[in-house]
């Protein structure tokens, strides 16, 4: 609980329950990226009292702080997770909906080497791979 309030003061936002349990659940759910929606059933289990619209404008305070990240994978709700400032990019399995998040140091020195060959350096970037889980064969 403690870094929840260090955190929420460090980019500004007054500690309150609403903020604190979100930040919470967040903490909890670690590595998983979460919807408006998928944060507010959590929050319905544990009998808080706390609104979608609620839960909506939070998540765009935490956005504009830089503590979650959102992001509008193609075909889906948009999803957050917490911002802990370690690149990574993801995949998303098309069946399911899954997303997996993966770290390549040669995919990193590729985009670079492409980058400068073109005459640019990299600012930012976003690496999302559509995926689907390979089909197997009968035999061993």
């Amino acid at each position: 609980m403690e870094q929840e309030t260090r955190e929420l003061r460090r980019v500004g936002l007054k500690v309150t329950h609403p903020r604190m349990r979100i930040l919470q659940i967040f903490d909890e759910e670690e590595g998983n990226h979460l919807t408006a929606e998928d944060v507010y059933k959590k929050l319905l289990a544990h009998q808080e009292d706390i609104g979608l619209a609620t839960v909506y404008r939070v998540l765009t305070q935490f956005e504009a702080a830089g503590i979650v990240v959102k992001h509008n994978f193609e075909g889906g709700q948009a999803v957050y997770e917490l911002d802990r400032g370690k690149h990574h990019d993801h995949m998303i399995d098309v069946d399911s909906g899954k997303v997996i998040e993966f770290v390549s140091e040669e995919i990193e020195r590729l985009q670079h080497e492409i980058a400068a060959r073109h005459g640019y350096v990299i600012e930012d970037h976003s690496l999302v791979l559509y995926v689907r889980p390979r089909q197997r064969s009968g035999k061993g």
